[in-house]
């Protein structure tokens, strides 16, 4: 069993604070410069990284992370290079837990133990399948379980109390609250109904709750971080990438510092959600 998620949640409730989640694009620009992001990523505060994997169909979501994924395909990533970009992150980073992030279609054509045992020697930790609901738990999550890979799970404002134990009953990891409905990018949240969303999970699992959709900036971080146990960013990264970029998509001399910076004060917001409260 991967133990990196457990042990870095751990540390964090040590340190009395909530994670930064980060998510972007694998491949976006292109290989070698996402591979920087991805370092990048890590030495700037990011606790967890979401890694996405580029799919030509991306239903749930919003417009800068399908742009962001055209233009990974469109540089020639596949799923086997994605995971070839974590196996070249582990190289230099043994302790970030890793997430994959995408649709199922890509993994199913992969082949799915292939695709497992292919993750676990690339050092990836958990897998989110946006389109894989608990009623198909046997296509994915089960065999991932029994690799030890985490399958970590999204619940949303809809998810009732009746659904929410079918939704936790196989989630590992995290779960993943998705703070509105809609597809992602969507405006921030009231950060007062997340603290009663993230009890009402809570209620149901010991597993770490973090909170995505619509944080942008380090306001925003310490807001919902003082709630929840973790704080997703990503089409706000996406987005960063995106402006950075020349006129014909390639990276410019801006591209890996504005992600430095973007998620360094990210992370200086999750850091300082805790404080308020402690003093």
């Amino acid at each position: 069993m991967t133990a990196r998620m457990d042990q870095r949640f751990a540390a964090l409730r040590a340190e009395g604070r909530p994670a930064l989640v980060t998510y972007f694009m694998a491949g976006d620009p292109e290989f070698e410069t996402s591979l920087s992001i991805m370092k990048t990523l890590a030495l700037s505060g990011a606790d967890v990284i979401e890694l996405g994997m580029p799919f030509s169909d991306p239903m749930a979501d919003g417009p800068a992370i399908q742009l962001a994924g055209q233009r990974s395909l469109k540089a020639g990533q596949t799923l086997k290079r994605t995971l070839e970009m974590a196996r070249r992150f582990r190289e230099s980073d043994a302790d970030t837990p890793i997430v994959l992030m995408g649709y199922y279609n890509p993994i199913y054509i992969y082949g799915v133990e292939r695709f497992l045992d292919d993750a676990l020697a690339s050092g990836i930790d958990g897998l989110i399948v946006v389109d894989l609901p608990p009623e198909m738990d046997d296509e994915l999550c089960l065999p991932a379980l029994r690799k030890g890979v985490n399958f970590i799970r999204l619940a949303t404002p809809t998810t009732d109390g009746k659904r929410l134990p079918k939704v936790l009953q196989n989630t590992s990891g995290f779960v993943y609250y998705v703070s509105m409905n809609g597809i992602t990018g969507s405006a921030l949240p009231d950060p007062s109904l997340i603290g009663a969303a993230v009890g009402r999970i809570k209620a149901h699992t010991d597993l770490p709750v973090c909170v995505g959709f619509g944080v942008k900036t380090a306001e925003h971080a310490q807001a919902i971080g003082a709630a929840a146990d973790g704080v997703v960013v990503g089409t706000a990264i996406v987005n960063q990438i995106a402006s950075s970029l020349a006129a014909d998509g390639k990276a410019t001399e801006a591209t890996i510092p504005g992600v430095e910076a973007l998620v360094r004060s990210l992370a200086a917001g999750v850091r300082a959600a805790r404080l308020e409260a402690a003093e």
